[in-house]
């Protein structure tokens, strides 16, 4: 199939979008924090892909590849928008109050990326790109432009903020 996009057939163009699509579309949206905009990043990302497919060597998987791309677009989405712009340290997370991983895990995994999405994009952005993509604080300070500090914090308020959702969560279902 990746043969055939490189010579510039539209039928595996399709093919390769209609089998990619439905895996990078959560990624975009957990960046995006809204449909629109991930649907956008999606079709960015797509445009990149294609343009730099003669660039895949056939190592590792080629959703793999074609994720990081995804993520990179994304990425760049948020940079254009200046939202990636975080001044907070160690020092303002500090006083926040920490719940339990429990809450966490009593979630769907629906239902949790429902409230990622809803993340703050500064949040939202550390919190994808170290829990769920596999990336170092340092990978993300050089990546977004930001200390490691704040790469850590950014990852600690969001997960407060998180336990703090899972709270109202639990308490609107005991109110019912």
């Amino acid at each position: 199939m990746i043969e055939s996009c490189l010579k510039g057939s539209r039928k595996a163009q399709k093919a390769l979008f209609d089998r990619l699509a439905p895996r990078m579309f959560p990624v975009c949206i957990r960046y995006a924090g809204d449909r629109e905009t991930a649907e956008d990043i999606l079709q960015d990302g797509f445009v990149t892909m294609f343009s730099k497919l003669d660039t895949y060597k056939g190592e590792g998987s080629f959703e793999g590849w074609a994720r990081k791309i995804f993520v990179n677009t994304a990425l760049m989405n948020l940079r254009k928008k200046d939202a990636l712009k975080m001044s907070d340290d160690l020092e303002n997370a500090r006083n926040l109050v920490s719940g339990t991983a429990s809450q966490i895990e009593s979630l769907g995994y629906k239902e949790l990326m429902k409230l990622v999405t809803a993340l703050p994009t500064g949040f939202r952005t550390v919190f994808n790109m170290y829990v769920l993509e596999g990336y170092s604080h340092k990978e993300i300070a050089e990546i977004l432009n930001i200390s490691e500090t704040t790469s850590r914090t950014q990852l600690s308020r969001a997960r407060v903020w998180l336990q703090n959702k899972i709270k109202e969560t639990e308490n609107d279902g005991k109110r019912k």
